[in-house]
């Protein structure tokens, strides 16, 4: 595999690493609480950082590498769908409710949530929007990390075999 696709693989991981450790500094130290939307995308972060690892550390040749990037593809849809909602929430409150919700109540009753509730429990509100930087929200960078997973997860995908 090209030394360039590793490195890809080994910047998603720590991209993903660096927005969850900010997520946890949002929590603890500004007493920013996740809300369900947010906790989804604090997992999506999760599987597509871990699926970088571990296509950093395996280093697989062609399918592989396919196959771990496919994975990180989706993952990173995924939470780019998540996030993209829940922008749109923030913009338009009045269109959903996301107190206390039969979502909030499912993701607190998955075992991840009672292994580690700091990162994975929900108890904020959707619509509650108190941190901006650029006129941007937390849901609006988040989908552009995601976005940016996904191209890069992409290229791994695409790139060709080294010819020597």
């Amino acid at each position: 595999m090209k030394p360039g696709i590793r490195a890809i693989f080994l910047l998603i991981f720590l991209g993903c690493a660096g927005a969850l450790a900010y997520a946890l500094y949002l929590q603890l130290v500004r007493h920013l609480l996740p809300c369900p939307l947010c906790v989804v995308q604090r997992i999506a972060y999760w599987l597509v950082g871990l699926t970088a690892l571990l296509a950093f550390l395996h280093n697989p040749r062609a399918t592989g590498r396919r196959l771990y990037s496919g994975l990180m593809a989706v993952f990173a849809s995924a939470g780019a769908i998540v996030a993209l909602r829940h922008a749109w929430l923030l913009r338009y409150p009045e269109a959903f409710e996301c107190g206390i919700s039969p979502e909030e109540k499912f993701l607190n009753a998955l075992p991840i949530a009672q292994w580690w509730p700091v990162m994975f429990e929900a108890n904020g509100d959707c619509a509650d929007s108190t941190w901006e930087f650029m006129s941007l929200t937390i849901p609006d960078w988040s989908a552009i990390l995601f976005v940016t997973f996904g191209g890069l997860a992409g290229y791994a995908f695409l790139a060709k075999r080294n010819r020597r």
